[in-house]
Order: structure tokens, then C-alpha cells, then sequence
């Protein structure tokens, strides 16, 4: 019997590093052979070392970018390495993984290019986790899974039903017109126009004849009666947007039409009555400009009856894969494209993001992927540059793991709510391990209900 010991090799610092690593990392020679192959590889294709080395690596690495659009291939004709493309693979039991792909070439001593590497991640938890957002809550026009914007959503039907003006609050690009529209659309005037103004678009003397109109004759020009918008929004809403910006003489008349619903057009010898519902909306602090003598106080408090406040959309990021969706229907429409959707990797970049602009600013992103994506997912490559450096940048950093954490917690929630805060069974809903599925409620912060579902022994 020989007794004597097998050896084994020592591995290399870089080994080491790489068979730790959760990315899958492979190398090909230039005759596409895989000579090297990682334990996340292993783990993610479900093909075991000893049968990957050796073989072709489109007979390894069934991907969708086999073929025609290799990754690899592109870097080995371009000399170029790719960051973060999107893809997916099938696994030896033919489940289809998504994935994300960034390539790279391999020299020797002398420089010279002796085959490539490709490194994949694995993004089914993300893919997962998205899915798990399609169970939409939604309200007229509006959407959101936010809690904070539920808040919103549970008092708007309240507020629709009553003739009080509502003030509006909320960052440039929150969604203040949408929630007005909303507003209209469940009020009993729905059946009458929605009529929006921007206030700081224009300036004092052209805003009080649009507002209020003017008869023939009232200045030079005026060669017929033009009807102003609280005219034209005779029966149902008007929408004043950016209050803030009016000029103290135009607020005078304003209260005037807020305290007696009246006004007169520029002109005219006898009043009208203003039949609107009045809706006003500004990103600024009109308490603060109040106390300041720049907004009157009287008119303050005429249109802070009932308040709206609008976070920002930094402060419910988990309502991005949901508009997003919608963008991507929308221009679809509009375009006339058959574009499928946002890659999760990208969309991880999207989430990451803090979006100083709000809303408006993820619009104009998705508009701007689609000038660059015809059909097919839109990429981290699809999206404006700004994004895209902030991506290279961040790499897999902390705003990244951020925004997985905010979907991840929206799933395991949506999970136990499901399933009666029974957490075993939400693990199951998850297709996770209960160890698992425990250190990440612990780590997230999420704390159920003091009975949580967990069997309790009979009496």
C-alpha cells in the first residue's frame, strides 16, 4: 500500500485572489481554448473545471453573445476591454442565468497578446429582486411602491373630493403636475379641462393676460378679446405651477381671486367668476418667503389649505425600476421602437444614481438611451455619459451595493408579507437558504411583526 502523501500545489497571491473572488473569471488562448476556469465559474455555469479546460469556450460558456457579437472577440479586434455589457448564459441543467461581461487581453513579458480573459457576475438575485417590483401600486396616473409616496397616495382621493386649494411641494422634476393631473382626474370636475401655467416662465405683464385675459382695446394690439386661462379652465382645475416666482403686485390679484372668485381681465369694466378648482405648486420654501416679505402672508395662507409634499427621488429609489418601465413604454410608443427593457446591470447604474434632477432627469436618460438603442435591453453603453463615468468610477462600490439593498429589502418584505411573515416560507418564495435569507433581514434592518407566522406548538 503506498502511503505516501499527495501533493499538492501551492497557489499563487493571484489564484488565491481569483478563486475567492464571487465573479466568474476564464482565459483563452488564441486558438479559443479555456485555460483557466475559477470556482465562481464553476459555481455559476454549473461545468466543473477538469471538463472546461481544454474545450472551446463556446462549448463551455453557452452565452448570448456567442457568435457574431463576442465580447472577446470585439476586444481582440479593437485592443479595446469591455466593461459591463449585458448577456446571459444557459448553466449545464439549461436554466438561462443573467449575467453582465467585461473582457480583457492577455500579454506576455513582451508584450505580445497570448490569449484574453472574460469575468462574468452573476445577477439573477438582481433580476429576481426586480421582478419581484412588477406588483405595481398605482393611482390615476401615478405609481410607486414607496412608502413615503403612499403616504401621499392614501390621503389624494380625500383631497380630490374637496373644493379646497392644495398646495403642492417638492424639488424640480418630482412629478407636481403629474399628482395635479391626478388631483383633476379624481375630483368631481374631471370631466372639465386641466389647465397648467408655469408662473416663472413668463414675465409679470404677459403672465397677468394669460392668467386673467384682456378685452378689445386694452393696449395697443389688443384688436380682439383674448380669453385667459381661468377662462379656459371654466369647469374644471387650473394649475399655477412655480407660485413662488409671482411678482407681489400679481399676488394681489391672485388673493383676490382665491378670497372671492372673481377677476377682471385687463380692460374690462365688470368682473367674472373663476369656476376652477385652484391647484398651485412651487420648489420653493414659502414659509421662508413669507417671513422674508416676498411671498404676502395673506396669500400664503389662502393656498396652504391643504399641502402636498413630494420626496425627492433620492429618498425612494426603489420606485426607479418601476419608472423606468414606464419610460421605456412610453417611448416605445412614441419612437415606435421594440426596445425590451433596461439590463439589470445598467439598471444597477440607474439605481446608484442621486438624480439632482429628479424624475425628469431619469426621463430624459431613458430618452436619451433610446437615441443609441433601437431594440433589445438598453445598456450601461446606452446611457448618458455623465452616468456611465460615475459607473466606471464607482465600480462595484458602495453606491452599487446601496442600491442592491434597496431592491433586496422591497423583496424580502413583499416576501413575508405574502406569506403571512412566515419567514421560512418567504425564504422558499425567494429560492434561498433560510441562513441566508435570516442574515440578510438582520442586515438590512428589517424587523417583522412580534408574530411573524413562525408555527406555534399546540395547546
Amino acid at each position: 500500500m503506498d502511503t505516501r502523501k499527495k501533493k499538492t500545489r501551492v497557489l499563487t497571491p493571484t489564484e488565491v485572489i481569483l478563486e475567492n473572488i464571487s465573479d466568474g473569471v476564464f482565459t483563452v488562448d488564441m486558438e479559443w481554448r479555456v485555460t483557466s476556469f475559477n470556482r465562481a465559474a464553476e459555481d455559476i455555469t454549473g461545468v466543473e473545471r477538469s471538463d472546461a479546460i481544454g474545450r472551446r469556450c463556446s462549448d463551455v460558456f453557452r452565452s448570448s453573445l456567442c457568435g457574431a457579437a463576442c465580447a472577446l472577440e470585439q476586444t481582440f479586434a479593437t485592443g479595446k476591454p469591455i466593461i459591463g455589457i449585458s448577456a446571459y448564459i444557459i448553466d449545464s441543467d439549461g436554466h438561462r442565468i443573467p449575467i453582465s461581461i467585461s473582457t480583457a487581453l492577455l500579454h506576455d513579458a513582451d508584450g505580445r497578446v497570448i490569449g484574453g480573459a472574460e469575468t462574468f457576475r452573476d445577477l439573477s438575485e438582481v433580476e429576481t429582486l426586480r421582478q419581484e417590483l412588477s406588483g405595481k401600486f398605482r393611482l390615476g396616473d401615478l405609481a410607486s411602491r414607496s412608502p413615503l409616496m403612499q403616504r401621499v397616495f392614501e390621503v389624494l382621493p380625500a383631497i380630490a373630493v374637496s373644493p379646497s386649494t392644495v398646495l403642492i411641494l417638492g424639488e424640480t422634476g418630482t412629478g407636481k403636475e403629474l399628482v395635479a393631473r391626478t388631483l383633476h382626474h379624481l375630483s368631481s370636475r374631471q370631466a372639465g379641462p386641466f389647465i397648467a401655467v408655469n408662473c416663472g416662465a413668463l414675465p409679470d405683464t404677459l403672465l397677468e393676460s394669460e392668467l386673467f385675459g384682456y378685452k378689445t382695446g386694452a393696449f395697443t394690439g389688443a384688436n380682439k378679446d383674448k380669453p385667459g386661462r381661468f377662462t379656459l379652465a371654466g369647469g374644471g382645475t387650473i394649475f399655477l405651477d412655480e407660485i413662488g416666482e409671482v411678482s407681489p403686485a400679481l399676488q394681489i390679484r391672485l388673493l383676490r381671486v382665491l378670497q372671492e372668485r372673481t377677476y377682471e381681465p385687463l380692460g374690462a369694466t365688470r368682473s367674472e367668476t373663476a369656476d376652477v378648482r385652484i391647484i398651485v405648486a412651487t420648489n420653493r420654501d414659502l414659509a421662508e418667503q413669507t417671513r422674508k416679505g416676498a411671498f404676502r402672508e395673506d396669500l400664503y395662507y389662502r393656498v396652504n389649505v391643504v399641502r402636498i409634499e413630494l420626496p425627492p427621488l433620492r429618498r425612494r429609489k426603489e420606485d426607479i425600476p418601476l419608472l423606468v418601465d414606464q419610460f421605456v413604454t412610453h417611448f416605445n410608443r412614441v419612437r415606435q421602437r421594440n426596445v425590451l427593457g433596461v439590463a439589470t446591470e445598467a439598471l444597477s447604474l440607474l439605481m446608484a444614481h442621486d438624480w439632482p434632477g429628479n424624475i425628469r432627469e431619469l426621463e430624459n436618460a431613458i430618452e436619451h438611451a433610446f437615441i443609441l438603442c433601437n431594440e433589445g435591453y438598453i445598456d450601461i453603453r446606452h446611457l448618458p455619459e455623465e452616468l456611465r463615468a460615475r459607473g466606471i468610477s464607482a465600480g462595484s462600490g458602495s453606491d452599487i451595493r446601496s442600491a442592491h439593498d434597496i431592491l433586496d429589502a422591497q423583496a424580502i418584505r413583499d416576501a413575508l408579507e405574502r406569506n403571512a411573515f412566515k419567514r421560512l416560507a418567504a425564504a422558499r418564495a425567494l429560492g434561498i437558504h433560510k441562513t441566508t435569507f435570516f442574515r440578510r433581514m438582520k442586515k438590512l434592518g428589517i424587523v417583522p411583526p412580534k408574530q411573524d407566522g413562525r408555527t406555534c406548538r399546540k395547546r
